[in-house]
């Protein structure tokens, strides 16, 4: 073997040696830098760069930590608000316990009344209406023949006027023995005129139909009045 190769042969061994006297040493935690690293110029190979901030050295295999939440904001910068002010439209909440003011009652819509009906002046006289009259119902009365009988009506004419003349009409049933209808029968007469206006005024009438018509056992009942006037 020649000097050369005895020479780079040594140098092997040396280098072999070292690497391996580096490994055996205590194990150590190794750490990583934390941030970017700071800008500037290109460095070579091997050039030591300090850097520009603090480095924050982690543990290796440990979890991210949590990220610092600062509690103060800049001069000037509005504090943020919570996520159900900016849903609720930015209205606060009422703290938990403190009572919610009163609510004002609602509105009541105005009440309308009806306008009293005017009253004529003293000395005045009221207009004039024409003549209406009413009638009452009709008052029966057992009468001399079995195909008559007295009715009495009383006639109110509610009107100003009075009723000067008209017409009463009558409506009478013919009954049989077991209380059968067996016919209706009109009759008119005149009207007790004239009827003054504001006043009532009662007549009693002889109420009759032909004599065939209510055979022995049967009877009449007029139950209704009517009445025309002018």
């Amino acid at each position: 073997m020649d000097r050369r190769t005895l020479t780079l042969t040594t140098l092997c061994c040396s280098l072999a040696a070292a690497c391996l006297t580096g490994c055996g040493g205590p194990a150590r935690d190794g750490y990583a830098a934390a941030g970017a690293v700071a800008p500037g110029p290109e460095r070579r190979a091997g050039d030591n760069v300090p850097p520009q901030s603090p480095v924050e050295l982690r543990p290796l295999g440990d979890g991210p930590a949590p990220a610092a939440s600062t509690g103060s904001t800049s001069p000037g910068t509005p504090a943020p608000r919570s996520a159900a002010a900016s849903a609720g439209g930015g209205s606060p909440a009422t703290p938990p316990g403190t009572a919610q003011p009163p609510q004002p009652p609602p509105a009541q819509p105005p009440t309308t009344s009806k306008p009293p009906a005017p009253v004529p002046a003293p000395g005045t006289t009221p207009p004039s209406t024409p003549a209406n009259l009413t009638l009452g119902p009709p008052t029966r009365a057992q009468a001399a023949d079995r195909w008559c009988e007295k009715v009495t009506v009383a006639f109110t004419n509610t009107g100003t006027k009075p009723a000067t003349s008209g017409t009463v009409t009558f409506s009478t049933h013919i009954i049989g023995v077991l209380g059968v209808d067996w016919a209706t029968i009109t009759t008119a007469q005149p009207l007790p005129a004239p009827i003054p206006g504001g006043t009532t005024k009662a007549q009693t009438y002889t109420v009759c139909v032909e004599s065939w018509r209510v055979p022995l056992g049967m009877h009449v009942e007029t139950r209704k009045a009517t009445a025309t006037w002018t």
